[in-house]
């Protein structure tokens, strides 16, 4: 009876756990002719733009002719690459644009890769490269030889290693998240907002436990390791950081309100930015995406701190790839005929909004007609200054005309000096984009190349103990002038009709005799 009882127990099946869906692909083609698209557009737009350099460009240029890698006032990178541009292509507007244009199609690419780590496929990889491409931000930071761009880059490649280490992953992508804000640090110094929202968000989710670990005490010190350089020029310098900090939180800061910096936000991505909300939505909030949640935090912590902080709509940038991937992805799961709808019409603002605000992004449009198109939008906050003051152009398009021509008023009142004293003379401006023109056009127009800054070690300054006697000056109220030199005379006053208000009617003026020490204008302000 108990053989039978036996026999009669069926033996056990082994039960088979379903087969995992495969992880979705890299749409290699999608990517390389998204990329390709995005390369070639800012090529055009160098080859076609009625714009010449950019008032910060001038700047980065002029760093990088000065070069002294470990003792800048700002993170060197701009600079390196600056120098490593005109050494290839020489002093053209190709060259100095070349290097952004990478950065901006690496940043497209890094887009789709993490649509992908997301678990999105075809459509969603392009879907996300898509809302990138057509972001006037992330065009107009491509466009130009500024910090932004390469900001935007470092922080992307930053979220792909936490994406990573979402996943499980150690040892080479918490490296990889060392290198990523080391070469932040080099960039600039924004990258500290991205660290600590990244600590923040660890603390608080599943992937604390990795502090546990030697992994993220190697990154930080990988990251400070590539980042020493911007460290050690601002010890040497008695951290000029924080005065730059102090002054832009004076003059340009303090008057952005939070509304304006949300507003910012959908202004300087339109329709994007509804795949940027629910991709945080998406992250934060979706069962299946819960290792995830750090990447979204992230982004949370960064965007607060900047709006407490009262940083410009740009500032938050860098968070925007990663959460326009992640958007896509969430919208690329939606079900039925709902979802191929809701995509369809995400698309179509997408596409629409960015062939509406195209001459925002790219300056291809000449001033004048760019003015009357500006003005037919009233879009206010596209033309309004960093001042706050209303222009008829966009600021950074403003800052982009005249530089050459006033280069030319100076070399005439340079050219007005007795040869004994243009011999000795040296030219002295009052910003770093009146510095750095002189700088880069002043050679061909046959001006020195001793061209002062005061307050800055990113140009030539007279030699410790030193001083000079004959100054061409640009942009320095006479009255300034008369602090420190016997003798001045009015020249000339310089004027352009696009430019921004500070540099329109700026006295160009010839002055010596030297009867107080101007080394006190260089001497290192102390905190």
């Amino acid at each position: 009876m108990a053989q039978e009882t036996a026999k009669s127990v069926p033996l056990p099946v082994p039960v088979t756990a379903p087969e995992a869906a495969p992880w979705p692909r890299l749409a290699w083609g999608l990517v390389i002719g998204f990329a390709a698209v995005k390369l070639l557009t800012h090529f055009l737009t160098v080859a076609v733009t009625p714009y010449g350099i950019h008032r910060d460009e001038f700047l980065y240029l002029a760093m990088g002719e000065h070069l002294r890698l470990w003792r800048m006032d700002f993170p060197p990178a701009i600079a390196l690459l600056a120098k490593a541009a005109r050494g290839l292509f020489g002093d053209t507007l190709f060259a100095i644009r070349f290097f952004p244009a990478v950065a901006g199609t690496c940043v497209l690419v890094l887009v789709g890769v993490i649509a992908r780590e997301l678990g999105g496929g075809r459509l969603a990889q392009g879907l996300a490269m898509l809302g990138v491409f057509f972001g006037a931000l992330f065009l107009l930071s491509a466009a130009l030889l500024t910090p932004v761009v390469f900001d935007q880059l470092c922080w992307t490649l930053g979220f792909l290693a936490l994406v990573k280490i979402a996943q499980g992953s150690r040892g080479r992508w918490w490296l990889a998240l060392g290198v990523a804000g080391g070469l932040g640090l080099l960039t600039k110094f924004s990258i500290g907002f991205f660290a600590l929202a990244a600590l923040a968000a660890l603390l608080l989710t599943q992937q604390r436990r990795a502090l546990a670990t030697p992994w993220p005490y190697l990154a930080v010190m990988v990251a400070l390791l590539v980042g020493s350089p911007s460290i050690i020029g601002q010890v040497r310098l008695d951290f000029p950081v924080v005065f730059n900090l102090r002054d832009l939180q004076g003059s340009q800061l303090q008057r952005i309100t939070a509304s304006e910096f949300l507003l910012g936000q959908v202004l300087m991505l339109g329709p994007p930015v509804l795949l940027a909300g629910a991709g945080l939505v998406y992250l934060l909030a979706n069962r299946t995406m819960r290792p995830y949640r750090v990447v979204g935090l992230t982004c949370v912590f960064s965007f607060l701190t900047l709006l407490v902080l009262h940083g410009k709509p740009y500032y938050a940038g860098p968070i925007y790839p990663t959460l326009i991937a992640a958007g896509a992805v969430a919208f690329g799961r939606f079900p039925g005929r709902l979802g191929r709808a809701a995509i369809v019409v995400v698309v179509v603002l997408v596409v629409a909004w960015g062939a509406l605000v195209l001459p925002f992004g790219l300056p291809v449009v000449p001033p004048a007609p760019m003015a009357r198109y500006a003005a037919a939008l009233g879009i206010k906050a596209a033309t309004t200054t960093n001042r706050g003051t209303a222009l008829p152009l966009p600021q950074d398009y403003a800052d982009m005309l005249g530089w050459e021509d006033q280069v030319c008023a100076v070399a005439q009142a340079y050219e007005s000096l007795p040869a004994d004293q243009r011999a000795q003379a040296v030219l002295l401006a009052s910003n770093y984009g009146e510095a750095g023109a002189m700088d880069f056009y002043g050679p061909r127009h046959g001006l020195p190349r001793r061209v002062l800054l005061p307050h800055s070690a990113l140009l030539w300054r007279p030699a410790p103990g030193g001083s000079f006697d004959v100054a061409v000056t640009v942009g320095i109220p006479p009255e300034d002038l008369g602090r420190y030199l016997r003798t001045v005379r009015l020249v000339s006053r310089f004027d352009h009709p696009w430019m921004v208000d500070e540099e329109r009617h700026v006295p160009i003026c010839v002055a010596d005799t030297v009867y107080r020490d101007v080394q006190e204008v260089w001497a290192p302000r102390k905190r």
